[in-house]
């Protein structure tokens, strides 16, 4: 059966950045957990990360992740870059199956296991199963309401989950102002 979960989105609006997350996962067709948490702070609260795809997966990643963090100084762009050479690269790695989206006060990245490291350029990126509305909604929230980053990262979940069998309205919310 194929694991399907998660609507992850960040968003950036105003000097905050927010990166909000469901909780639902599911297996097959059967949702079997509600309240799932995918959104982390690391380095004591300096960096947010939020995941989609297998949970163990992406805790090893989230964990290297973090390695490459204090490797680099607190430098998010540089310690992706590094992470997402290293899962391409590396034979064990290179099975992981997840997404990960990262964000300190400066950037918002995407990196995945194919060496992708992707800025957004407006600040709003989501991945997971409701990814995709999340990012339309959210758009659509920041070009028309004068919402905080927050406001906006809980709507759009909010209308993701709507709208997406794999997302549900049990949500998480960081920021980093």
């Amino acid at each position: 059966m194929k694991t399907r979960s998660t609507t992850i989105l960040a968003v950036r609006r105003d000097g905050v950045v927010a990166l909000a997350g469901d909780g639902q996962v599911t297996l097959g067709e059967t949702v079997v957990k509600h309240g799932a948490r995918k959104v982390r702070r690391l380095r004591d609260g300096t960096v947010l990360a939020g995941f989609a795809g297998a949970a163990a997966d992406a805790f090893a990643l989230l964990d290297r992740f973090e390695e490459k963090l204090g490797q680099h100084g607190g430098d998010v762009a540089r310690a992706a870059v590094d992470l997402a050479r290293d899962w391409r690269t590396d034979r064990a790695l290179r099975r992981l199956e997840s997404l990960i989206v990262v964000a300190d006060r400066d950037r918002t990245l995407l990196v995945s296991g194919s060496g992708d490291v992707i800025e957004p350029d407006d600040g709003i990126l989501g991945i997971g199963s409701g990814g995709a509305y999340a990012v339309a909604a959210a758009r659509a929230l920041v070009g028309h309401t004068d919402l905080d980053a927050a406001a906006v990262a809980r709507t759009s979940l909010e209308i993701a989950a709507g709208i997406c069998i794999h997302t549900n309205r049990q949500l998480w919310v960081e920021t980093i102002p």
